[in-house]
């Protein structure tokens, strides 16, 4: 399964004793493909050292950058504009359209407004709904 994490479901699966800690398990073990592309590691890194510390966002990042099944997606060649009330969302929309991703994995409401949308169709996935 390949799939788009948007940067608030990272937030919540990296640390060791979070309910959600195996969908980064399963990425380490190679049982998913995690798709990034530089703005969404840049998203990463800054939110990352934000709410927990600067050398745990490296150790991350470092982790992402080197593993084989993550999908490194530069550049994107088409932008998508399809979030209106946070464009920084479109990020995701537009690596998963670009990486014919299974997912988008988030939280996030404002991703709500792709149901509407006929093309491309986004399939959005809530964290606590994601299973592999």
């Amino acid at each position: 399964m390949r799939v788009v994490m948007d940067t608030n479901c990272l937030l919540v699966v990296v640390p060791k004793k979070s309910p959600f800690r195996w969908i980064y398990d399963a990425l380490l073990e190679g049982k998913i493909e995690w798709v990034v592309t530089t703005e969404i590691l840049a998203e990463y890194e800054e939110l990352l050292a934000r709410f927990y510390s600067d050398d745990y966002a490296d150790l991350i990042l470092k982790v992402l950058i080197n593993l084989p099944n993550v999908v490194k997606i530069n550049p994107i060649s088409f932008n998508w504009l399809l979030i209106d009330r946070d464009p920084d969302d479109n990020k995701f929309v537009d690596a998963y359209v670009a990486s014919n991703s299974d997912a988008i994995i988030t939280n996030d409401h404002h991703f709500q407004i792709l149901k509407s949308i006929p093309f491309p169709i986004v399939n959005c996935i809530k964290l606590a709904d994601f299973k592999i």
